[in-house]
């Protein structure tokens, strides 16, 4: 379905070109003065120059040529030169009848050209719990993921775990220092490895730092580790069956918690999986001449004639032949195209780590581990703050786990539920879950991604202002018009959306023509805060429409039902915007 601002164009460059005009002249964009218009074209302005006119001569003109439009309600021409314009009733309710008989996708057509893109995001260690910095990567890829699917694009979302390096070293171990007596220490082992792990999530999660914090102050220690890393990675039998457990074990922990968030991944791969792949990678860097020896490392130029700062060599292997963070993210990039061919990889990472990406960007493309064709982009985001503008921290001071964070945001939520409304506690601690989720998520994305932001908890859990529990309230206010209308014995088969009757009515009905380019834009820019503001703008639209309309008073029985079914398509699109921005609005609030 063509989207309103492309059809309202189509029918002024007819205009401009019966008129003799240029059709570049065409271009219709939203009024910047809602007051006087809906849309406006200022292309008059510029063609002057061109054509020698006074600019009003030739708005005059394409205005004659629109004027019995059936389009318009009016094609006006406004001296010096600007055209207004605003859309008859009658079309408007159409447009959205075609919208409305779209069910699944509201006249928001697929792309045309399908891709295959992978999404990098997450990138929690094993062994760890995941922690407030892990949030903005989590809620901010998922939304991208989804957005990319509704618009028709294969997604494939990769958590890329961390596990491999010292840190796998550091609990083998402190494990050894505790149970010296497991089977897995045995070098002379021949059985099988238990099934069962030899310790919980609990106990996993203060091994690590018991160990990160003995190797700091114990040389011989951390020299143990490095030692225990270097068998693992060469592949003794029994860390390895440890390197399971620990993943198994940290795995099924971290789909817990990402589940709270209703964050969902389709790969589980983790650095471990790239290892296999870098001797070849690293040997045909060799062979075709872009890898070289500096100051003992090997590395690869990745400095452009264009720059205008100094970018580094890449590090492909240090001095000692060990692979570093660069190699990993290479040989991933290895095995992506390997197993995938993906026409595109985002990588949803902090801010601060672009150069380090720009340098492992241009390396794939200059030693040929990805096509000419496949793109790689670096999705930077700005960090969550505290109300001290400082990194978010808990009271103490520490960094905040993120199970811990969501639960504090739940029980705010469950607060307020309970204090205003009548609910049974079980029925309002599932509600408080669902619209606790919207206070993180939207609080979150309503920030473009770049930016830093305040996370204050207070303002992201009001049921007011530009908020996830201010849209939610909006929805639940539609389904409960809409239950209290079918309890009344009302249907709506035959019904369907009539013109406009009062300005907040046109407005809520312009709002939703808005969707499918919102939408499309969102994914473009790859902006979730394009669909966030979106639905505020449609929330406001609908809030004041509800507000100066008697919508269940109103005793003509066919407006009443236009009304029913205009709320029907703006709560189907507000949940679809919810969806794709990863929540969903519970029955009642």
């Amino acid at each position: 379905m063509k989207k309103m601002l492309d059809l309202i164009t189509e029918e002024v460059t007819k205009a401009f070109t019966a008129c003799g005009y240029d059709e570049k002249y065409a271009k219709v964009t939203l009024s910047n003065r809602p007051d006087l218009c809906e849309y406006q074209c200022n292309g008059a302005m510029a063609a002057a120059k061109e054509y020698k006119k006074a600019p009003f001569m030739i708005a005059d003109a394409v205005a004659e040529q629109l004027k019995d439009d059936p389009m318009f309600a009016s094609a006006e021409s406004v001296k010096p030169g600007f055209l207004n314009f605003k859309l008859d009733e009658g079309y408007l309710a159409g447009y959205l009848r075609e919208m409305q008989a779209d069910t699944e996708r509201f006249g928001c057509d697929k792309t045309d050209a399908p891709k295959k893109i992978m999404i990098d995001y997450g990138g929690p260690n094993v062994a760890k719990p995941l922690h407030v910095g892990h949030l903005r990567s989590a809620i901010i890829g998922e939304s991208i993921k989804r957005i990319g699917r509704f618009m028709g694009h294969e997604m494939i979302g990769d958590v890329h775990l961390g596990d491999w390096g010292l840190q796998m070293g550091l609990i083998i171990t402190e494990l050894k220092v505790r149970k010296p007596d497991l089977v897995y220490f045995d070098e002379s082992y021949t059985g099988e490895y238990p099934a069962e792990p030899p310790f919980t999530i609990s106990e996993l999660e203060e091994i690590y730092p018991t160990a990160s914090g003995k190797s700091k102050e114990d040389a011989v220690y951390k020299e143990a580790a490095m030692q225990a890393t270097y068998e693992l990675q060469h592949g003794r039998k029994g860390y390895q069956a440890l390197l399971s457990h620990i993943l198994n074990v940290s795995v099924t922990d971290l789909k817990k918690n990402y589940a709270n968030l209703n964050v969902s991944f389709d790969l589980w791969k983790g650095e471990s999986d790239a290892q296999p792949y870098i001797p070849d990678m690293v040997q045909k860097m060799k062979d075709d001449g872009y890898a070289y020896i500096s100051e003992g490392a090997l590395v690869v130029d990745v400095k452009e004639d264009t720059d205008t700062k100094e970018i580094p060599p890449c590090m492909i292997l240090k001095s000692d032949g060990a692979s570093l963070y660069n190699t990993t993210d290479l040989a991933t990039i290895v095995w992506r195209m390997k197993d995938y061919h993906p026409d595109e990889i985002i990588y949803v990472v902090d801010k601060r780590q672009e150069l380090y990406f720009t340098q492992v960007f241009r390396c794939a493309k200059k030693t040929h581990l990805v096509d000419d064709t496949t793109s790689l982009k670096f999705l930077g985001f700005g960090t969550m703050n505290g109300k001290d503008g400082k990194p978010f921290k808990t009271r103490e001071g520490g960094v905040m786990r993120l199970e811990h964070l969501v639960s504090e945001i739940n029980e705010e939520m469950y607060k307020k539920i309970t204090d205003n409304h009548t609910m049974d506690e079980a029925e309002a601690r599932d509600t408080a879950k669902i619209v606790a989720l919207s206070a993180i998520k939207y609080g979150d994305l309503s920030n473009q991604a770049s930016k830093d932001y305040i996370f204050d908890i207070e303002r992201f859990t009001s049921f007011e202002g530009n908020t996830g529990p201010y849209i939610l309230y909006t929805i639940v206010r539609m389904k409960s018009i809409l239950a209290k209308y079918k309890a009344a014995g009302h249907e709506v088969a035959d019904a369907k959306i009539l013109p406009a009757r009062s300005e907040s009515e046109k407005a809520l009905m312009l709002e939703l023509t808005r969707f499918n380019a919102a939408m499309e834009t969102a994914f473009a820019e790859t902006a979730p805060h394009k669909v966030c503001a979106y639905i505020y703008d449609l929330a406001n639209a609908l809030n004041h429409f509800y507000h100066e309309t008697k919508i269940l008073a109103e005793e003509d029985e066919a407006v009443q039902a236009g009304y029913i079914c205009l709320l029907e398509l703006t709560k189907g699109i507000l949940e679809k915007c919810i969806d794709v921005l990863g929540f969903s609005a519970p029955e009642r609030m």
